[in-house]
């Protein structure tokens, strides 16, 4: 069996997943962060190299370091744990509509949006090795369409598909998004065996709750997911979600996030004065 240790940071309500094969101690590290201040422009990167640390004190060898999708929350540091480990950076292939989208937002003339920026664009199906072990991926799209989902031996890290049941479902109103298709995909999850984990890869406590948790069943999920519990059609699903959507602002960190994050959670290239820049593009969100 797979093991795991989960790691959450407070600053975006991210869990980050540090997962190895024991029989020969390779691992994948899902959804590493890097440690932003947006009011400072400072960036670190404490939170992904105490996990770092962990792993090489358990004996691991970093083979992947993979992104679910292209995270508006948080920068991703998936670049990071490559430079350090030379792990590879895998993401869904869908990437690529993602790049073409906000390499133009972001006026990154350095993006080429063929996802030349990461070293795999998983397709649906497909498989790879961690050690012993296989990671099936499923393509689950309508929060951004490049989302992914990676199963490995009854655990499925399902990023903002899912949340906790009590808390719901990701919101569907990203460019690329879609309401109905983020329906369908969590069907998809919530068709994988009853007792398959389900990681999520935020959590965002709900106000009956006061402690922070990241994993539920697919079991539970179809029968407490206060959005899509079993009895939840496409059309009440897709009715809740856009009216949901609408009352919420855009993500603290979406504009450094993303174009970081299409760049493989790279710094884009620096200027001629030798600086690096993140650029803030007045009136582009709509909301």
């Amino acid at each position: 069996m797979p093991q795991l240790k989960a790691f959450f940071d407070t600053a975006t309500s991210t869990v980050t997943y540090l997962v190895w094969d024991p029989a020969t101690l390779e691992a994948a590290i899902i959804d590493p962060v890097l440690d932003y201040e947006p009011h400072a422009a400072a960036l670190g990167t404490a939170s992904v190299d105490h996990i770092l640390k962990t792993a090489d004190a358990l004996g691991l060898t970093l083979k992947w370091a993979l992104d679910t999708h292209a995270h508006a929350d948080h920068l991703s540091a998936v670049h990071h744990v490559r430079e350090v480990t030379g792990a590879k950076v895998g993401i869904g292939a869908r990437i690529t509509e993602v790049q073409r989208v906000f390499a133009s937002m972001f006026h990154a003339t350095d993006v080429c949006p063929d996802g030349g920026a990461f070293d795999a664009l998983f397709e649906d199906g497909e498989t790879f090795a961690l050690g012993e072990l296989t990671v099936r991926v499923m393509h689950t799209p309508g929060h951004t369409p490049a989302c992914v989902t990676y199963v490995i031996d009854g655990m499925a890290f399902v990023g903002d598909t899912l949340f906790m049941p009590d808390y719901g479902t990701a919101r569907a109103d990203f460019p690329g998004g879609d309401a109905a298709t983020l329906y369908r995909s969590i069907q998809r999850i919530l068709d994988l065996p009853g007792d398959t984990r389900v990681f999520v890869g935020h959590d965002y406590l709900p106000a009956e709750r006061d402690h922070s948790a990241w994993e539920s069943t697919v079991a539970e999920q179809r029968a407490a997911n206060i959005h899509v519990h079993a009895g939840v059609d496409e059309t009440a699903f897709v009715t809740m979600r856009k009216a949901r959507d609408t009352t919420l602002g855009a993500p603290r960190l979406i504009l450094p996030s993303l174009q970081v994050n299409i760049r493989g959670g790279a710094m884009p290239p620096p200027e001629d004065d030798g600086q690096v820049y993140l650029k803030i593009p007045v009136n582009r969100l709509g909301k």
